[in-house]
């Protein structure tokens, strides 16, 4: 199979879809690698690594659309990016679709063959190619809502850890899954007063027991968050649900309660938001005020910090993305119903009941596809 892999072009994203390592792996298994010149510069890997893995390098996106069975990305394909995917071949990358129906609208027209990372899954129910950058955007996350709470930068004026004398920042974590637990013992790691607000008792119990009282926890309902937020210097926004849209769990009419110049971080921006006033931003533009309170809403966090991210993502994609190349998209899925949960798109057919149900789209069973 020929695996192409075309540079970012999403603001500010400085990660890769694939690593030198990957590419090696891909080759020794046989396949053709084509890396679009320059790709992986924003995370530290030039062409001439990628070169010594035995990849080729391409100059232009449009050679490697047009040539690539595999298109291996980071983010969602971009508007332009789209109208190069042609019926039969084969993408494999974050879609995050139930928010944006636009791309949902292009893949669809394509015919291809759409993998989304968000979606596959593992026999523990957990997200294995979400995970990597749940766990840097996690981490991210107070160390930009600090930034933010800074007075120079709209917020408060609060110091996360405080000082003598002084008490430390308020942080609310909405979510205790895995990008919320790592938020949160990193705003504690910085001194902050932390809770983490969650609906699942098991998953409370779980915190308690590992963190003790490195942070508080709160078993998530309106009246808590509510009286949570009337506290809070900094709301990080991290709650999920697989494939679908994010709910609205932050409304516009609770600020006046809030602290004038509280932060709101959203990591769930990816999938449509978790707060009302949330709306995508970028690293070169990021923060936003609403009614006096600040907003952190960029679209790809763990993009700052490229290095680091790529790596992380190549480790766990690249045991998928051999398997899809060598077993090609219907065996691997046959074979792998983890894998098979990330199927969102195929010839111009919705695959992902999540997306159908946010976007009023039919959908047809993924399993309906592979049999036979």
């Amino acid at each position: 199979m020929k695996i192409g892999c075309p540079t970012e072009i999403k603001p500010q994203e400085f990660r890769v879809g694939m690593t030198p390592n990957a590419a090696q792996e891909a080759v020794s298994h046989g396949h053709e690698v084509i890396i679009q010149a320059g790709a992986g510069l924003g995370a530290g890997f030039d062409d001439a690594a990628y070169e010594a893995a035995g990849a080729k390098i391409i100059d232009t996106a449009e050679e490697v659309f047009a040539t690539a069975d595999m298109i291996v990305k980071v983010k969602e394909p971009q508007a332009v990016e789209r109208k190069m995917l042609r019926e039969g071949q084969l993408l494999f990358t974050y879609l995050h679709l139930a928010p944006d129906p636009a791309q949902t609208h292009d893949l669809l027209e394509s015919g291809c063959t759409a993998i989304a990372y968000e979606t596959v899954t593992d026999d523990r129910g957990g997200l294995p190619l979400l995970a990597p950058m749940s766990e840097v955007a996690g981490r991210l996350a107070p160390q930009v809502g600090a930034y933010t709470l800074q007075k120079a930068n709209g917020g408060r004026g609060v110091l996360m850890g405080g000082v003598p004398g002084v008490g430390p920042a308020k942080v609310v974590v909405i979510g205790g899954g895995v990008v919320g637990t790592h938020a949160a013992r990193i705003a504690a790691g910085m001194g902050a007063d932390v809770t983490v607000l969650d609906r699942s008792l098991p998953r409370l119990r779980y915190l308690d027991d590992v963190f003790g009282d490195t942070f508080n926890t709160g078993y998530s309902s309106a009246g808590l968050l509510a009286e949570h937020l009337e506290q809070a210097d900094m709301v990080i926004g991290a709650v999920l649900i697989p494939g679908a849209e994010a709910p609205k769990l932050v409304r516009r009419d609770q600020f006046p309660t809030m602290k004038p110049g509280a932060v709101l971080v959203d990591v769930a921006i990816d999938q449509g938001g978790c707060f009302e006033t949330s709306k995508a931003t970028t690293h070169a533009d990021p923060i936003y005020e609403v009614d006096g309170i600040m907003h952190y809403c960029v679209a790809n966090m763990p993009g700052a910090v490229a290095r680091t991210s790529t790596i992380a993502l190549g480790n766990a994609t690249m045991p998928f993305m051999l398997a899809l190349a060598d077993k090609g998209w219907k065996q691997a899925c046959a074979d792998d119903p983890h894998l098979l949960n990330g199927l969102n798109v195929h010839a111009g057919q919705l695959t992902y009941y999540a997306v159908g149900k946010a976007l009023g789209i039919d959908v047809i069973s993924p399993q309906m596809l592979v049999k036979g």
